[in-house]
């Protein structure tokens, strides 16, 4: 099957700050007083892209939760693309606004566990 793929992005474009992960993980998100749900597909130490069928608009900040080992992991977020696949709107680009350290930890264990590295 042939997807058609748009991304939509504001401001300039410019290359990543910092390397990309592969990941498979379901994070909730809550945005007004309803709690939606996503895949991180790929992350890193400043962002991370989230397949949703709920996204949200452009600069919309909000908190994604997801497990850590035993823990529940909250980081703060700001959206900075959204990407259509097929007419939809399907997943979002976001910004971390602050840097956990449960999450770099988090990084610093796919590095290390990332067969390609």
């Amino acid at each position: 099957m042939n997807f058609i793929k748009k991304t939509i992005t504001w401001g300039f474009m410019h290359k990543r700050a910092s390397e990309r992960f592969p990941a498979n993980v379901d994070v909730k998100f809550f945005c007004g007083n309803m709690f939606y749900s996503g895949i991180v597909t790929n992350l890193s130490q400043h962002g991370m892209f989230i397949r949703t069928m709920q996204c949200l608009p452009f600069e919309s900040k909000f908190e994604i939760f997801f497990h850590v080992n035993e823990e529940i992991l909250k980081v703060p977020v700001k959206v900075s693309r959204i990407e259509k696949t097929e007419g939809f709107y399907d997943g979002m680009g976001v910004n971390l606004l602050e840097h956990p350290q449960k999450y770099l930890e988090y990084l610093d264990h796919l590095k290390s566990t990332s067969p390609s590295l």
